[in-house]
């Protein structure tokens, strides 16, 4: 398969070897409404189960967000990988054998990946030469093992230029190469942008490296330069997007149910070092909402371990204020002596590490030591403020027992009455909404006609036949073309299925838009042929009126009488046939 297309017989035979509601089922919990299953939906702020996953039409589908697909597309949706690899993990799953590991997908960023993957085996390469035993000797004294450093694809840039020699000799396009940021340019020169720096491949979600950080090593006395440098920001490498580490990190987190965020990548190393592997770190940059989007997908439980001193508290203060606004409540562990992670394994070694992991503190106990710091609780004004902090905190908080724990603590060291307390807390009120379809724009009833027969079209061989034989033809072009699709695939298939005809179409962004705004109608399963002809029916007035109309224009445009005539007169024969409609 070695840059060949993958055949649809393939797809449709690993899609139907699994089951999706077993995979969906395997990410999120589920529960059986009727026919279908539902359950939250992963793809936006959704706090009841608006997800329906249909074991008949194998598709999933959230009235809310109008998420629509098949097995494949919550796979790419869920992981943020591509369609191969999500055709990989469903043919592992049914134990098909597909051979696609030299299989490139071609995106129009193709060549931004390739770029980052040349670079990267030249770093590794480097690392390995005569050139590299001092970065080797550096990273040795950190304890970073040569197991780590293969493992995390650690290399080397050195101030020799080879990397633009050979991004040229590649002939890759010379914007593409500087929007890289792996070269700059000076007037007509160029040159390497990472020059005698220890290199850390930053990969996404599904794994392709697509930026890296640059580590100093050597001692510099005069203009000393920043300790560490990243690549520019591109189309694929978004820090607010990505956490490193993500693509290892997330099985272990899967299986044991916490991902730890750390602020550095020795920290990183040293706890995987010491087989703590469900760590990742945030990239120097404050947590977005994408970075809470991949965090919920991992585990249930978020543990912040940040650096032990000032610095490290009031990063771990900030973050957990961003995780707990953007829908997760952290746990924290603080480390003793101002030490960071790999210091503190260093010096008190795994188990006391593990144990300090095992049992983190809450984030309002952290808060309730980080608040009272340079406070003198015995004065009436620092124990007002202190209080009124903390309640403010707390109304931020959703978990009812939390909550009701840490007004406890406040009463005891307050001793102020709880019920007092308790009054001055926002009430939080579990919203209740019913499972709804998401909004539609309003339609005209011959839009809705077009939509409602499209829907059964999509589910029914009958329908699809009742539209051969009476229409043909949908007024609306991308219903027109979804409908003509329709047809192609039961003409060559001889049947009719949602996700197999998505899979077909899987390269088709407008008609996969079309299919997904028909398939969140959510209409009734059964219909009646009266219906199905009602809808076609309207259809053929709409398309009659607008014939009639250009005939008509062209009428009082035409000088010839004799032409005027034949205009009227066909005008007469599309209105008289338009009363029949047939089975």
């Amino acid at each position: 398969m070695n840059g060949q297309k993958i055949e649809y017989e393939k797809i449709n035979e690993i899609k139907n070897s699994v089951d999706i509601v077993d995979v969906i089922s395997s990410y999120i919990p589920l529960i059986g409404k009727g026919k279908n299953l539902f359950g939250v939906c992963p793809f936006h702020d959704d706090s009841n189960p608006s997800m329906s996953v249909s074991r008949e039409k194998q598709i999933y589908t959230c009235f809310s967000c109008g998420a629509t697909g098949t097995v494949f597309t919550f796979l790419q949706e869920y992981e943020h990988i591509s369609f191969i690899e999500a055709l990989k993990i469903c043919a592992d799953k049914a134990g098909i054998d597909l051979n696609i590991k030299n299989y490139k997908e071609k995106t129009k960023d193709s060549e931004l990946y390739e770029m980052y993957e040349v670079a990267s085996k030249l770093y590794q390469n480097n690392i390995n030469t005569n050139e590299g035993v001092e970065a080797k000797e550096y990273l040795n004294e950190r304890n970073i093992t040569d197991d780590i450093i293969k493992e995390f694809k650690i290399g080397l840039a050195l101030k020799d230029n080879k990397l633009t020699k050979l991004l040229k000799n590649k002939k890759y396009d010379e914007n593409k190469v500087i929007k890289s940021g792996l070269v700059v340019k000076n007037g007509l020169d160029m040159y390497d942008s990472f020059y005698d720096r220890i290199m850390f491949p930053i990969e996404d979600a599904s794994g392709k490296i697509v930026g890296f950080s640059g580590r100093i090593y050597k001692k510099y006395y005069d203009n000393k330069p920043s300790k560490y440098k990243n690549t520019t920001e591109t189309e694929i490498f978004k820090k607010g997007e990505i956490l490193y580490n993500y693509k290892l990190a997330k099985e272990e987190a899967r299986i044991s149910g916490s991902i730890i965020i750390m602020e550095g990548f020795m920290d990183l190393f040293r706890a995987y070092s010491v087989g703590i592997k469900n760590v990742v770190v945030s990239m120097g940059t404050a947590i977005t909402k994408e970075h809470a989007n991949l965090l919920k997908r991992m585990a249930k439980d978020v543990i912040l371990c940040f650096d032990g001193d000032s610095a490290g508290e009031k990063a771990t203060y900030s973050c957990s204020n961003e995780l707990i606004k953007l829908g997760i409540t952290p746990k924290i562990v603080r480390l003793e002596e101002n030490l960071d992670p790999d210091e503190y394994i260093l010096k008190y070694g795994k188990d006391k590490f593990i144990e300090k992991i095992n049992n983190p503190i809450n984030v309002m106990e952290f808060k309730m030591h980080y608040l009272k710091k340079n406070k003198d609780l015995n004065s009436t004004v620092d124990m007002s403020e202190y209080v009124n902090s903390l309640i403010k905190e707390l109304n931020e908080i959703d978990d009812d027992i939390l909550r009701e724990i840490t007004l406890k603590k406040i009463s005891n060291e307050s001793n102020l009455d709880i019920e007092f307390l308790r009054s001055k807390l926002e009430t939080k009120e579990k919203e209740i909404r019913p499972i709804k379809k998401i909004e539609q724009p309003k339609t005209n009833m011959y839009i809705k006609a077009e939509q409602y027969l499209l829907y059964y079209m999509l589910n029914n061989i009958e329908v699809i036949k009742m539209y051969q034989n009476n229409i043909g033809y949908m007024p609306t072009d991308k219903y027109r073309k979804l409908a003509f699709e329709i047809n192609y695939f039961y003409k060559n298939n001889n049947y009719i299925n949602v996700s197999d005809l998505m899979i077909s179409l899987k390269d088709e962004e407008e008609l996969i838009n079309t299919m997904k705004e028909i398939n969140i109608l959510n209409l009734k399963d059964e219909y009646t042929k009266e219906e199905i002809l009602d809808y076609i029916k309207t259809i053929k007035d709409y398309n009659i009126k607008v014939e009639s109309k250009r005939l008509k224009d062209l009428m009082k445009m035409e000088l010839d009488p004799i032409k005027k005539a034949e205009y009227a007169e066909k005008i007469l024969e599309i209105n008289k046939t338009n009363c029949e409609v047939g089975e």
